[in-house]
């Protein structure tokens, strides 16, 4: 079996993101680029499937400009056996990208796809979903724990709002990565140097998607944070009542 692997590069997660001064979006020039800690576990799990031999092959895929050749490198020294880009200029929205992975999926045929459940630059959470229903295939997502059971079924835990969860999926099937589903292993320096002889496919996204449709959603303007204002002391909760009613928190 084969098990395809998305991943993004993404600001990395100790870096304090700074907005462009006219608005345009996040600085990036001179800023740490990694993969997205999410899509790194789903590539930690793809190798571990790999290792109890349930797995043939691991190729990773990433949409993006060619610097994510990068954390596409930095994924084959964690074990990958080899990688797809796929060039984009622009921006890729979950839509968009979901659509892309499944051309790469009807070209790679694999068994398993696994992808991070969300990328912590936008926090959209929507690809792995839109991408099983595009590929009519069954979705275990946010998973915890993921087991084979027999040949062809996954027993997948996930971690929903009112605890935990366990189904049953048949192959092929989508799975997205949670935090508690394992922890990925170091790079070494010899498996770097051993990355950069391993294959790296480009492609570009007219190659891919040539019917590719426009962004169907424009960011307009970026902004930081308010300022966190400073806390005020009452003595009483009547006195507390009355500043939520003149804020009109309250009537």
């Amino acid at each position: 079996m084969k098990i395809l692997v998305a991943i993004k590069r993404v600001v990395d997660y100790n870096v304090r993101v700074q907005v462009k001064p006219d608005g345009s979006g996040v600085a990036t020039d001179g800023v740490k680029m990694s993969i997205n800690p999410f899509d790194e576990i789903a590539i930690e799990e793809a190798l571990r499937i790999k290792e109890q031999g349930k797995a043939d092959e691991v190729v990773v895929v990433t949409i993006g400009s060619n610097d994510s050749q990068q954390q596409l490198r930095t994924a084959m020294a964690m074990g990958a056996d080899r990688a797809i880009l796929v060039e984009s200029a622009g921006p890729v929205q979950p839509l968009q990208a979901a659509q892309v992975l499944l051309k790469v999926i009807e070209d790679e045929q694999p068994g398993l796809v696994i992808t991070g459940k969300q990328a912590i630059d936008d926090d959209n959470n929507q690809t792995p979903q839109m991408l099983a229903t595009l590929w009519n295939r069954p979705q275990a997502t946010f998973a915890s724990k993921v087991e084979f059971v027999g040949d062809n079924q996954l027993q997948v835990t996930r971690e929903v709002d009112a605890g935990l969860e366990t189904i049953q999926v048949e192959l092929p099937a989508v799975v997205s990565t949670d935090l508690r589903l394992n922890e990925p292993r170091f790079v070494k320096l010899p498996d770097i140097m051993k990355a950069k002889k391993k294959p790296l496919d480009v492609k570009t996204m007219g190659d891919v998607l040539p019917d590719a449709q426009g962004v169907a959603i424009e960011v307009i303007q970026h902004e930081s944070p308010q300022p966190r204002q400073k806390g005020v002391m009452v003595e009483s909760v009547d006195e507390l009542i009355e500043i939520l009613k003149d804020k009109g928190l309250v009537s």
